[in-house]
């Protein structure tokens, strides 16, 4: 069930996705809070880009990669976030009585069935009196020959990749028996900006969110922020699409009770390893295209981490020396709030150049 300003919204009796966030889209509230949402200055995360009076930096933080989620306890965790998101959805769901909060980064319509109750399986407790927060950020207005500002909402069903999967959000969220209050709905055309020659580009592709507060500030990380275990979690996500365990799931990577990282073992195969050596020697811009489903809009790094992971793949060809004995990857903070990596009862501090 919806709620938009404590009203219940009055969904399409068919419960079409696409109808009901045309008309969420349009609803005063949220253009209200899409305007004072793109008012708000962008946050540049970095820990090596930090002062020492930079309050953020000196904060916990969970990051989350392409399909994955994580919930968090806000007594633990006081920073959560994304980015990249340029067709993908960034959603947060937060429970308003205890501030646990629960953040997915989605990226198909075919992950948001089972990947909703992935994060609301820590958040509602079976409660249907449970009121929750949401906040819908990312997935521009990335369909086909019509202009950012010039297509109307309707038409937006007509192609793209961000359409179907907010509508699909939309629907599953409004299917559900439990009280879900929109905050925030700044996707589509409400995240879309366009150059001189008529090439759509999403506003932001990114936030964080204060756990104890639920305020939600557009943000970019980068590989200080973007933490523990980049290349590996980035290689999984590619990996995952091969494994059946994975089919239609979000990726759970972190341990809300330990606060601690624990990345599933991935394998790779010799083919991936040897698509990897043949795409790393195709020049950038075809790159681009190859690999991304919004080119125009991607970050300028973009290249450079599909490069980086195929690097990785290259140097470590066999998956079993990377999850050794096939067993996970287990990252913890030390007493400095550094991510440091547990393997067979040693600590072995996690290297960012890998």
């Amino acid at each position: 069930m919806i709620f938009v300003g404590g009203v219940p919204f009055q969904n399409n009796s068919n419960n079409e996705g696409s109808c009901d966030l045309v008309a969420l889209m349009e609803h005063p509230a949220l253009i209200s809070a899409s305007l004072s949402l793109r008012a708000t200055p962008e946050k540049f995360f970095s820990v090596s880009e930090a002062s020492s009076s930079d309050v953020f930096a000196k904060r916990k933080h969970v990051y989350l990669f392409q399909r994955e989620y994580a919930t968090v306890d806000p007594m633990i965790i006081d920073l959560v976030g994304t980015d990249e998101a340029t067709t993908c959805v960034g959603i947060v769901i937060r429970n308003r009585d205890n501030g646990m909060t629960s953040v997915a980064h989605m990226d198909s319509p075919k992950i948001v069935q089972i990947g909703l109750s992935q994060m609301l399986s820590k958040l509602a407790d079976q409660k249907l009196d449970t009121e929750l927060d949401v906040h819908l950020i990312g997935g521009f207005d990335d369909t086909p020959s019509l202009l950012a500002g010039k297509a109307s909402h309707k038409n937006k069903a007509k192609g793209g990749h961000s359409f179907p999967l907010c509508a699909k959000i939309i629907e599953g969220l409004g299917k559900s028996a439990l009280k879900f209050h929109i905050q925030t709905l700044f996707v589509l055309g409400h995240n879309t900006k366009s150059d001189g020659e008529g090439n759509a580009y999403p506003i932001f592709t990114g936030f964080l969110m204060e756990t104890m507060t639920g305020v939600v500030t557009p943000a970019i990380f980068d590989e200080t922020t973007r933490c523990p275990d980049e290349l590996v979690r980035r290689i999984r996500l590619s990996a995952s699409f091969e494994d059946p365990r994975w089919r239609g799931k979000l990726l759970d990577t972190y341990d809300t009770e330990t606060d601690q990282f624990i990345i599933a073992p991935s394998s790779w195969s010799v083919p991936r390893v040897q698509m990897a050596s043949y795409l790393q020697q195709l020049p950038d811009s075809e790159i681009l295209h190859t690999c991304s489903t919004s080119p125009y809009a991607e970050a300028p790094d973009f290249v450079y981490n599909q490069r980086r992971q195929w690097d990785y793949l290259i140097k470590h060809s066999d998956w079993k020396d990377v999850f050794r004995m096939g067993q996970p990857r287990v990252f913890k903070r030390d007493t400095n709030g550094q991510w440091v990596m547990l393997e067979q009862g040693s600590i072995i501090r996690f290297d960012l150049s890998l």
